[in-house]
This record gives structure tokens, C-alpha cells and sequence, in this order.
């Protein structure tokens, strides 16, 4: 890394912690990066953004549009994203869709402190060494399986971790990262539930370190055996090897819990591709609602 590239991370780091500390979240646990966009009032929409990853409105009133269009956890790191342009007072940014296989793109010192930033926000150094090491799992030869599920931990994608490990917190090799990435999500799912699924997929195991757990209509979500959901929005599927596969099917919010234990969450469930004002994404359908 650069020393240019070092000092931007440096700043990054030092400004997510700041960010969480004046919103009263620790250094290490997983956070909702809307639930702290609420807290620095900063109002933040979904749309149909077919062009656009996000877009960050500066102002009186800043606002923050996400694409609806994209996975769940890429929508909270471009969030992550926006409020850095926020807090660093970059004014109004509109963030375009990402090429992922874009060959040696422009370095853009804006961009890259604003991506460093919602790394650290959303991935802390400790909250991720933490959840690879209570898992048991050796966090320099984690497999893609063990880095996909640590990444949902954190309420964010495969790759948004992976290169989090590898670029900012140096935990792995950047061929490791490269190695990372060339596994395949369809490859992941069909790893961890022994058959193929092109549905989305979030792993919350019995170290799951967040009270709640947000999905859309349509995503699988593998549990904990033995655990129970207290609606029917939250359909089981099957039980596997790893756990109880359940499927999203209404919005709604939704406790799921274990009857010979004291695990628990809440799993809040937006409507597929959900538009609107984030702090309504789960609430339930009103009787005759179309889907």
C-alpha cells in the first residue's frame, strides 16, 4: 500500500471510531448502519437506482438514496459509504454502479477514504479478529465458507470482507484475497447447504453477534438447529446438517429463538427490492397489500 493509500486508511479509521463513539456503539460489535444514520439524522431511501450504487445529498437535512437493485450487504456498505461523504464533508457525491471486473480503475483519494471509512464502520478491526477467534476458526486460512458467514455477522457482502481482510486490516495476503474472490457465491451456498440455491443466502449461527438480522422477501437464512420462528413470514424449509434453512416470505418482523436456550433474534423482513424510506423497510402488509 501506498503512503498515500496508508495515510487515507489511517484517517478512515480514526473517523469510523469517532462516528461510533459519539453514537454510543462500541469498537467491536456489529452494527445496523441505518439504525446510525437515524441517530445523525440523516434520512436514507431505497429506489430503483438501475445506474447507481447510492447517492449522498449534503444539506440542512442530508439524505442518502441507495440502489434497491443491489444485495443486501452491498446496500449497507454503499450506506457506510454515504455517510462517509457526510463526515468528511465531500458535498453531494453521486456514486455510480461499480464495474467489479473493471481492469486497473482511476484511484480516486475521495473514494477510497469514504470505502476505507464504511470498512471500518461497519467491519472493526476487533469485532472481526473477535468473530473469526469465537468460532474457532483461524482467521489467516479462513475458508470462503468461514469468511461468508463472518460477513454476515456484519450485515455485509462476501467480497465487501475479503477485501476488507486483505486491503485495510491486513489480516491475509492480497493473493489470498484474490483467491477469495474467485469462489463464486452459487459455489458458497451449495458448500454450506449441500445442494444448489439461487436464492440469497444469510448465515446466522449461535455466535451471531447482532439482536437482529435484516433480510428481503425471498431470502433463505440458515439457523441454528433446534431453533423455532414465532410467524409464519419465516417459512422452514428444511433441516440440514448446519442448521434449519427458513425462507423470507412476508414482510414483517419476526422472533426467532431457541427453546432450550437463551439465543434469539429478530429477523426483519423487507418486501423484495424494498423502495422507500428505510426506518418503514419491515413493516408488515396491510390486508389485500399486492406483493
Amino acid at each position: 500500500m501506498s503512503a498515500q493509500r496508508r495515510e487515507l486508511a489511517k484517517r478512515a479509521l480514526e473517523k469510523a471510531l469517532e462516528v461510533r463513539e459519539t453514537a454510543d456503539f462500541d469498537d467491536e460489535s456489529p452494527i445496523c448502519v441505518y439504525e446510525l444514520c437515524e441517530k445523525m439524522k440523516i434520512r436514507v431511501q431505497f429506489a430503483a437506482l438501475a445506474s447507481m450504487e447510492g447517492t449522498y445529498i449534503a444539506g440542512v437535512r442530508p439524505q442518502i438514496y441507495l440502489s434497491s437493485l443491489r444485495p443486501l450487504g452491498r446496500r449497507a456498505f454503499t450506506c457506510g459509504h454515504e455517510v462517509g461523504h457526510h463526515v468528511f464533508g465531500h458535498g453531494s457525491a453521486i456514486d455510480e454502479l461499480r464495474k467489479e471486473d473493471e481492469a486497473n480503475p482511476v484511484f480516486k483519494p475521495d473514494e477510497f477514504l469514504v470505502d476505507a471509512f464504511s470498512g471500518f464502520l461497519l467491519m472493526p478491526q476487533v469485532g472481526v479478529r473477535n468473530a473469526f477467534r469465537v468460532r474457532g476458526w483461524n482467521i489467516r486460512a479462513a475458508s470462503p465458507e468461514q469468511v461468508f458467514t463472518v460477513a454476515c455477522n456484519f450485515g455485509v457482502g462476501y467480497e465487501a470482507l475479503a477485501n476488507h481482510l486483505g486491503y485495510s486490516i491486513n489480516e491475509i495476503s492480497p493473493i489470498r484475497v484474490q483467491e477469495l474472490g474467485r469462489m463464486k457465491l452459487p459455489t458458497i451456498r451449495r458448500s454450506i447447504l449441500g445442494h444448489p440455491s439461487d436464492r440469497p443466502l444469510i448465515v446466522a449461527d449461535r455466535d451471531f453477534r447482532r439482536p437482529t438480522l435484516d433480510a428481503e422477501v425471498g431470502t433463505q437464512i440458515l439457523l441454528p438447529a433446534g431453533v423455532v420462528a414465532d410467524s409464519p413470514s419465516l417459512g422452514l424449509l428444511e433441516d440440514l446438517p448446519g442448521g434449519r434453512l427458513f425462507q423470507a416470505g412476508k414482510p414483517s418482523l419476526v422472533r426467532v429463538h431457541d427453546p432450550n436456550s437463551a439465543w434469539a433474534i429478530i429477523v426483519r423482513i423487507a418486501r423484495f427490492q424494498y423502495e422507500g424510506l428505510a426506518r418503514y423497510r419491515h413493516v408488515e402488509e396491510e390486508e389485500g397489500d399486492d406483493e
